[in-house]
């Protein structure tokens, strides 16, 4: 005799409004999950196998908010967002609750700032977020998802944001998930270059990339870039105390030194370091020479604190 297990608890229907490569993957990843799925792309063919596989494609983007209490849009930028909207009001009816926008495209903190008085004006509860990770982990559980704007917006779409990964709540100030995604970019961004340019540094000699990677990345980056180090740094920058007993800010600017030459004598491009020279010049005479290098974080903290004022 076999028995019978309860259903499990149907899990609540999800539009998506937006069919880029990301977006396609929001959505197939809704789809494979179970979710009952609306989708929406200006170029209606986009969700064709989306269509075929169980999905309904909407007409509009009236149609698909009118689906769902939880529209994820997955447009290129947020001028993409009130143009797919347009003039679109929030249907009102009795006993439902405002729809809820999540927002995943990428932008300004003050964009996100602005989406939400826009979509409160048009009766819509928003969320702004970023996807931190590339297409093919979207639905794992390591898929890192950065989500700000009212806490009880969140929660209530837990459900639905866990589909697609690992959900991080930041705050109730919606401008915080992209900035924070902006800030971990440049810290992408910054780090790549600086590989690119030390391994051309070195191929000036004839040496292959690949031969100064087993020292540069399977020994420096690890052992003095570790991130346990750059961790207890942020206690430094949380207090403002940068001892220099170990090494000095001017050290520092000596080694920085000697890469812009450097460059300049192998013929390889030299403005990622005289930017890094110059900031630390201007540290200096700030009044941190004689700190440890964390000290430069003050020179931005300041530069930041007066275009805050």
């Amino acid at each position: 005799m076999t028995s019978l297990q309860p259903n499990s608890a149907p899990l609540p229907p999800v539009a998506v409004v937006g069919l880029g490569p990301m977006g396609l993957v929001l959505a197939e990843t809704y789809l494979r999950a179970g979710h009952p799925l609306t989708v929406w792309n200006r170029t209606a063919a986009r969700a064709d196998d989306l269509v075929a596989r169980g999905a309904h494609r909407a007409g509009s983007v009236a149609e698909a908010v009118a689906a769902a209490g939880v529209v994820v849009v997955c447009t290129k930028d947020y001028e993409s967002l009130y143009d797919a909207f347009g003039d679109l009001k929030a249907p009102e009816a009795p006993g439902r609750a405002r729809p809820l926008v999540v927002n995943l495209n990428s932008g300004t903190p003050e964009e996100a700032r602005t989406a939400t008085t826009w979509a409160d004006e048009r009766g819509f509860d928003y969320l702004d977020g970023a996807i931190m990770v590339p297409p093919p982990l979207v639905g794992s559980p390591g898929a890192v998802f950065l989500y700000s704007g009212p806490r009880e917006h969140f929660d209530s779409a837990r459900p639905v944001l866990e589909t697609l990964g690992d959900p991080r709540y930041l705050g109730p100030d919606t401008g915080l998930a992209v900035l924070y995604n902006t800030a971990l970019l440049e810290m992408m961004y910054a780090q790549m270059n600086g590989w690119l340019h030390a391994a051309a540094l070195v191929g000036s000699a004839g040496v292959p990339a690949a031969d100064f990677a087993e020292l540069a990345l399977g020994w420096f980056a690890p052992a003095v870039l570790a991130p346990e180090g750059l961790r207890e740094g942020a206690d430094e920058l949380d207090r403002g105390e940068y001892p220099g007993d170990l090494g000095t800010l001017r050290m520092n600017l000596t080694a920085i030194d000697h890469i812009v030459r450097t460059s300049r004598e192998v013929g390889v491009p030299d403005d990622q370091p005289r930017l890094m020279r110059e900031i630390a010049e201007r540290a200096v005479a700030a009044g941190y020479g004689d700190l440890n290098y964390l000290s430069v974080f003050e020179t931005f903290r300041a530069a930041g604190s007066a275009v805050g004022r």
